[in-house]
């Protein structure tokens, strides 16, 4: 069953920003579909290119680019509420992608409608400047975690950093939050092998 912009449990975190009644009623034409895909799927490949973008609205899993000899780095971790496949419309291919980490439920938009969402709603625009504006903050944070931190702190600091953002979207119980995440997803994120 789908569910409808007005109803979604996400709106209830003080982490997003409210709707107006105008943009919720954009929201709930603007929305397609959803789309659930199995754990360890991908979503969107690198090279690729979609005529859909996605929030997540439950799941996690990684963005990720895979290195010429085969090797994966992490590049962010996602959790319900993320954007994903923007990057494909503004850069014509994606540059990373995107697997599942467990079972995913996102919710689908046409890409072509996203810039009538952002014509008729600009403070929408300006929200989507901030999760970029953010998204490099934290690019800057994870850069410095693997140029200057001991493999000790780098797992340390992730740990804490994922903790925190599962916190936010409601997912912590009783100060524990689930972490689907393997040892290797956390290798490939922070520079380490897996003996660390």
């Amino acid at each position: 069953m789908v569910i409808p912009c007005d109803k979604c449990p996400l709106r209830r975190c003080q982490y997003f920003l409210p709707f107006t009644e105008e943009e919720l009623a954009f929201m709930l034409k603007f929305k397609t579909g959803e789309l659930t895909v199995d754990a360890g799927s991908t979503v969107l490949m690198e090279g690729s290119n979609s005529p859909q973008v996605f929030t997540v609205l439950s799941g996690m899993g990684t963005r990720y680019k895979t290195l010429e000899d085969g090797r994966r780095q992490v590049i962010s971790f996602l959790f319900p509420g993320d954007f994903i496949g923007l990057q494909a419309g503004i850069m014509g291919e994606m540059k990373h992608s995107v697997e599942t980490a467990t079972a995913m439920v996102l919710c689908v938009f046409n890409r072509s409608d996203l810039w009538n969402m952002f014509k008729a709603h600009p403070a929408r625009a300006y929200d989507l400047t901030w999760i970029a504006a953010v998204e490099e903050h934290l690019l800057g944070e994870s850069l410095t975690a693997l140029g200057q931190r001991s493999g000790a702190q780098r797992i340390a600091w992730a740990l804490l950093r994922l903790h925190h953002r599962l916190r936010v979207v409601g997912l912590e119980r009783d100060g524990i939050v689930p972490l689907a995440f393997r040892q290797q997803d956390l290798a490939d994120a922070l520079g380490l092998s897996l003996v660390h």
